[in-house]
């Protein structure tokens, strides 16, 4: 019985699923991840601390996408 993948394997795999994706994609991704981010933002508020993880993932997230987004658009203008 295989355990649960580790965070390591499931942002490798994150990674490569957008890079395969198109930019417009990309974007659509970026956006429901800061819907997430958002929700979670008036979770926390609200004093439900257990989301605090995963605000702290889902901005890594974010800042993944961007990357991965902007390597897109540097190797199109180049």
């Amino acid at each position: 019985m295989a355990g649960p993948k580790r965070r390591g394997a499931q942002i490798k795999e994150f990674k490569e699923h957008l890079r395969e994706e198109a930019v417009d994609e990309v974007r659509t991704k970026e956006r429901e991840l800061r819907d997430q981010l958002f929700r979670l933002k008036f979770q926390f508020a609200s004093g439900q601390n257990d989301v605090l993880e995963k605000m702290r993932q889902i901005r890594r997230d974010i800042a993944r996408v961007k990357t991965i987004a902007r390597e897109r658009t540097t190797a199109a203008k180049a």
